[in-house]
């Protein structure tokens, strides 16, 4: 037998050697992306449900809050007063502009308008049984803890219940808000505001400012417990809430859910003239109906000021976003650059109602201190839009 081909048949040779390291590196190589592909794969799918889950939450927790706003405040009187406000625990009415000047409005809702950044949301309604029950003022008030009311029996009225003192001409002066703390001598025709205890909203001295005699009225908001007066802000990618009624969350607020890393709100306005009528007997055919968006207060009853109580009673409903986040981050490239996401997220963008302009606004996602650049997160961006209801039904 030849030599040469005893040797060929009892191994491989060099080629077939070579030629079976490089299909083993194509199929090596072949596995490794395959198993990349699906972690990114992987990664991605989890990120967008983390972010749906987290957006979702978040924009229920906004939108059930915007459909209870306005319960209770939507009288002329009240809706959009400049209102004095103290809580012993900490709570503070949002701060807005009118005339150059800051005013703390009572509104079903506030927008504390910051760009691109997060804004500051506020919905705000009473719980009272009576609505919008009222009575007049019957005396003078100057100071201390005595307010003369008429003599009848207030409907609804308890002790503890959270009141508002509102000038009779709407925009004439400030409102003032205020706990009842029990009824004077003559039965149910004073009542007063002790201070101290359980009566957080009450001042040491009485109320702040001066009513006169039949140009006020005072209003029951109803339970302190039950007064839902919420703001809602963004920090460090945490949604927060504070909440006048919910122990521990006035001052500071208390975390909702992570990975939100913006909310965006604006007033749906029905900016007609002469506009909606308070007392209209048919409001199906002349209601309130959103003629304009805008993120920021505007001068919609056109009386030429920017912010009066008649702005506030022409927002007919609020648009809200809320821009959530992936939990996890995808890999840089060979270069350490990120392209999950490439292009800021940009919400209300689409025209609604139909013929009415569309105001979009280019969301910055970047939060503070995340050494992680903003490209290396997916984002997911949920919209609604809520009615004002209370805003038409005024008594």
């Amino acid at each position: 037998m030849n030599l040469s081909l005893s040797r060929r048949r009892g191994g491989f040779s060099l080629v077939e050697l070579m030629v079976s390291v490089v299909i083993g590196l194509l199929a090596l190589l072949f596995a490794t992306r395959l198993v990349v592909s699906g972690e990114k794969n992987k990664d991605a799918a989890v990120g967008g449900s983390d972010s749906m889950q987290n957006g979702m939450l978040a924009l229920f927790s906004l939108s059930s809050d915007a459909t209870e706003a306005g319960w209770g405040l939507n009288d002329p009187m009240l809706a959009g007063c400049d209102t004095v406000f103290s809580d012993a625990n900490g709570y503070v009415l949002p701060a807005m502009q009118r005339n150059g000047g800051n005013i703390r409005p009572l509104a079903a809702a506030v927008i504390q308008s910051n760009g691109q950044d997060p804004d500051v949301i506020s919905f705000n309604s009473g719980t009272s049984q009576a609505g919008a029950g009222s009575v007049k003022l019957f005396a003078d008030y100057t100071v201390g803890n005595t307010l003369t009311i008429d003599n009848r029996n207030p409907y609804a009225f308890n002790d503890g219940d959270v009141m508002v003192m509102a000038p009779l001409t709407p925009g004439s002066g400030q409102c003032t808000l205020f706990q009842l703390s029990g009824f004077g001598a003559a039965p149910n025709s004073t009542i007063l505001v002790n201070s101290g205890g359980r009566y957080r909203y009450n001042p040491i001295a009485g109320l702040p400012l001066p009513y006169k005699q039949n140009l006020a009225y005072i209003y029951n908001l109803g339970a302190p417990a039950q007064l839902h007066f919420h703001t809602w802000t963004v920090a460090n990618g945490v949604l927060l809430l504070r909440a006048a009624e919910l122990a521990g969350a006035e001052r500071a607020g208390v975390s909702v859910t992570d990975n939100v890393v913006s909310i965006k709100a604006q007033y749906g306005f029905d900016a007609r003239l002469p506009g909606p009528k308070a007392y209209d007997p048919n409001p199906g055919a002349d209601g309130m109906q959103v003629t304009r968006w805008s993120g920021t207060m505007v001068d919609a009853d056109s009386d030429g000021v920017v912010g009066s109580p008649g702005d506030y009673q022409r927002i007919a409903a609020v648009r809200i976003a809320v821009v959530a986040r992936s939990k996890n981050t995808e890999k840089p490239n060979s270069a350490g650059q990120c392209s999950a996401t490439t292009v800021l997220p940009t919400v209300f963008a689409t025209s609604v109602p139909n013929g009415v302009a569309a105001v979009p606004v280019q969301v910055n996602v970047g939060v503070a201190g995340d050494v992680v650049p903003w490209q290396c997160y997916r984002y997911r961006v949920f919209e609604t839009i809520v009615q004002i209801r209370n805003s038409q039904w005024r008594p």
